[in-house]
Formats: structure tokens, C-alpha cells, sequence
């Protein structure tokens, strides 16, 4: 996006409500894009990237199409900042979560805690994910996707193996298989979850967590407790 070239913006006085506070040009424009670029997610999770237009951005918007541009360059822009935006939030969390002094079954209910919350606030970006990973992956900007997806597979199967070499979970499992069951299955609760539903994200793990990791615990440790 090329700067402005107006010579009065950046020494103009501030705009000021009318409770008399100043408002911060930049910030607002920041508000303005941020608010942009939701639209589009939710558009682009219900009809799919390829099928929206700029236009219905815009029209979506309140906006003639050509103001999209003083925003964005193209529409891969707007899924490529949907997209990071998700994905460095969730390896941010991944990596603090792999990070702390925790056993292999904590830690492995916190990764699917922090899976579960994170599908109200990122629902349009996973979606988006699902989707049209395929496609998108078919482009060259668009390569960490894939990194993205080995860094969580590494984080998640370490987890997994780490349990069963520690006793935790059963030696039977193979963990490759162990976490596409547990990424598949909890990411195809975006497509039915409402965050303001009956359960929250918490509850809802909760109900999954006890379902799962019965299977995984290894049948010797279970005996013992009981």
C-alpha cells in the first residue's frame, strides 16, 4: 500500500468528539481496516475465498469497492492477515503451553483447551483453513501454512509420545495417528460450536477431555489408580 502523499496529515490538528476527547486519525484508520477485514472473514468462511469479490466486500462493507484499495492491495492480502493473525496467536499459545514444567496428560488437556477456545474468536479463519488450505497452498505466499501445520504436528505428537514413554498413555497408540484423531475431531467442532451456546469453550473440552483421554491412558497406569 503506497504512503499518503498529502503534506497536511501527519501535522493536522486531531478530529475531536463531541465529548470533547481527540480522536487519533491513524488510530481510526486502524479501527476501519480491522473492521474490514472482519467482514471479509465471515464472508469468506460462509461462500469461500474464491467465490467472494472485492465488490461484495465492499458492498458487505457500506463502501464503494475501490475504497477496499486504500486498505489493501488485492484480496489475498485481507485472507493472508486473517490468517497469520490466527496462526501466530495459536503458536503462540502452543509453544508457551509445550513450554511449561508439565506431564504429557496436562499438557496435552491444555493444548485441546486452547484448541477449543480458540474457535469462537478465529471460527471465519479456521474455517477458511479447511476449506481452502488446498487451494491457497498452491501459492507461494501462502507456503507457511504448511509450516504452520508440521510446527502443531510436532508440538502435539511430542506431547503424545513423551506420555506413552513416560506411562501415561498406552503403548499401542501410534502418535501420528493418535493426534490427526484429536486435531480432526476437534476442529470439525467449528462447523457446530456457538460460543454463546449452551456450553462455553471450557465446558465443551471438558465433555471432550473425558471422552478422549480414557482411551489414551495406558491400561496398566488406569488399573493402579483403581
Amino acid at each position: 500500500m503506497a504512503a499518503s502523499t498529502e503534506p497536511s496529515r501527519s501535522t493536522a490538528a486531531p478530529r475531536r468528539r463531541k465529548n470533547g476527547r481527540a480522536t487519533d486519525p491513524a488510530s481510526q484508520g486502524s479501527t476501519r481496516r480491522q473492521a474490514l477485514v472482519d467482514i471479509a472473514a465471515e464472508l469468506f468462511a460462509e461462500r469461500g475465498f474464491r467465490s467472494t469479490t472485492v465488490r461484495e466486500i465492499g458492498d458487505a462493507a457500506g463502501v464503494l469497492s475501490g475504497s477496499l484499495y486504500h486498505h489493501f492491495d488485492s484480496k489475498e492480502t485481507i485472507i493472508d492477515e486473517i490468517l497469520t493473525s490466527y496462526l501466530d496467536s495459536l503458536m503462540a499459545t502452543y509453544r508457551d503451553i509445550a513450554g511449561r514444567d508439565l506431564d504429557p496428560k496436562t499438557t496435552l488437556r491444555e493444548l485441546i483447551l486452547a484448541a477449543f477456545v480458540s474457535l469462537g474468536p478465529h471460527r471465519a479463519a479456521i474455517t477458511v483453513i479447511q476449506n481452502e488450505r488446498n487451494y491457497l497452498s498452491q501459492f507461494p505466499r501462502f507456503s507457511y501454512l504448511t509450516k504452520a501445520e508440521t510446527d502443531v504436528r510436532q508440538i502435539w505428537v511430542k506431547v503424545i509420545e513423551d506420555g506413552i514413554a513416560q506411562g501415561d498413555f498406552r503403548d499401542d497408540l501410534d502418535p501420528i495417528i493418535a493426534y490427526r484423531f484429536l486435531r480432526d475431531s476437534v476442529w470439525v467442532a467449528v462447523r457446530w460450536f456457538t460460543p454463546s451456546g449452551k456450553l462455553s469453550a471450557e465446558q465443551l473440552a471438558d465433555q471432550y477431555l473425558r471422552l478422549v483421554l480414557e482411551g489414551l491412558e495406558s491400561p496398566t497406569k488406569t488399573r493402579r489408580q483403581r
